[in-house]
């Protein structure tokens, strides 16, 4: 009897061992899900080879070094890879790098961006069809030398757009992700107390519309109504700032545009009624007689010039005109007290051609964007710095009113790399044509 009673409580702890074994199978590693962080490997040199020197974690890949590299690490001839696992509904999914130099991307050990190659700071993207469920993020890259650039951002592919990008935001300061993207044929809305779309509320909501337009040579009116705050942005250029609650005004600037243009517009919407709408034509007005002959030149140390920013930014040099000029390194857009400098001349309404001078050093800008202000309205003209040395450059013949409205004005704002570029403010001159 007790042989027995021993055989079968042995058969019942051997039938629950084997019972049990699915289960703990099942304790082992599971399928990882969004990480919070990036595993990070650091090599000292451009072929991840050996040993990493470092080993660490970043939240994001964000990072413009310009001439130096990550810490414990030499700044020219480093290689990186970063690695994590995201968690997404099935979609089309766009991933775009920014990098100087070389820059490999994977999605599920597939090569969706390989630029393996010396480059400066350039973006590639890939649109990637991705099932729901997770999917692990490879991203590689190397710095040979010169200036050291590695980004990656991803997100739904966006709508095919052919009108104008309008993309809603549930809150009145255009952050975050907009909660709608879609195609305006027009800016033409009268809301009234309702919605814009489903899912975003009646007040407190913004939105940003953008496209590029062709414009045959001309001046422009652009007109703004809105209830409450508006920003219009033609060609780079604020044109109507007026970021306030309103009832619904109307507001107006003039531009001389030719050719492909950006287009951009910004609203708010904070409470009451909601409007929002933009139209713009050709702007003509009587040419004022012909100026007299003669050059006026201003430089950095006339009355004429005027300049603004964080003061402890400006440097200046003895090179350019008349030995002297005022330099500063570039920003990437317009962060907060970016640096600015004005140049007004004191003209006689009429016809002249205008020129900034490009000294031989500190002036290494791709893209100095210079804002001409004339009769008929702002013009943007884009100045390789790089591609002159000591001489006059002309920005073009315009008429001018001979007020306090005719200037040339110049910022560190290029869009090149954050401090990678030196920009070179010297002087303006206006000879009558």
């Amino acid at each position: 009897m007790y042989r027995k009673l021993k055989l079968t409580v042995l058969f019942l702890i051997v039938s629950l061992l084997l019972f049990q074994q699915p289960a703990l199978a099942q304790d082992g590693p599971t399928i990882q899900h969004t990480d919070p962080v990036w595993q990070v490997s650091y090599w000292n040199n451009k072929t991840l080879t050996g040993n990493p020197l470092v080993q660490t974690t970043e939240s994001d890949i964000n990072w413009d070094w310009g001439t130096g590299g990550p810490s414990g690490l030499p700044a020219d001839g480093f290689s990186a890879r970063w690695s994590k696992y995201i968690d997404v509904t099935a979609g089309t999914y766009r991933f775009t790098a920014t990098a100087d130099d070389g820059v490999r991307v994977y999605v599920d050990n597939n090569l969706i961006i390989n630029q393996w190659n010396d480059h400066s700071v350039l973006t590639f993207t890939a649109d990637v069809s991705l099932s729901a469920g997770h999917h692990q993020i490879v991203v590689e890259y190397y710095e040979n030398g010169g200036f050291a650039v590695s980004k990656l951002t991803w997100g739904p592919k966006p709508a095919n757009i052919v009108n104008w990008k309008g993309e809603y935001f549930n809150n009145r300061t255009l952050t975050g992700s907009p909660i709608l993207t879609r195609d305006d044929a027009n800016i033409n809305f009268n809301w009234g107390s309702g919605i814009p779309a489903n899912g975003l509320p009646a007040d407190n909501f913004s939105v940003r519309w953008s496209r590029t337009l062709n414009f045959p040579a001309g001046s422009y009116r652009f007109t703004t109504t809105a209830d409450d705050g508006v920003r219009l942005w033609v060609n780079g250029h604020l044109l109507i700032d007026q970021w306030k609650d309103q009832a619904a005004a109307t507001y107006s600037g003039v531009i001389y545009l030719s050719g492909n243009t950006a287009v951009q517009m910004e609203y708010y919407e904070n409470g009451g009624l909601a409007v929002a709408q933009l139209s713009w034509a050709l702007d003509t007005g009587n040419p004022p007689p012909p100026p007299p002959g003669g050059a006026v030149i201003i430089d950095n140390t006339s009355p004429g010039f005027v300049k603004g920013g964080t003061a402890s930014s400006w440097r200046t040099s003895t090179a350019g005109y008349n030995s002297g000029m005022l330099w500063t390194y570039n920003n990437d857009y317009a962060r907060g007290n970016y640096n600015w400098a004005r140049w007004y001349p004191t003209l006689n309404a009429g016809r002249y051609e205008v020129f900034v001078y490009i000294p031989s050093k500190n002036a290494s800008a791709t893209t100095a964007r210079y804002w001409v202000s004339h009769r008929d309205g702002f013009t943007l003209k884009i100045v390789n710095q790089l591609n002159y040395s000591d001489q006059w450059v002309s920005l073009g013949t315009y008429w001018f009113r001979g007020n306090s409205n005719d200037y040339v004005s110049l910022s560190d704002v290029t869009g090149e790399a954050y401090l990678t570029r030196m920009v070179g403010f010297d002087a303006a001159k206006w000879e009558a044509r």
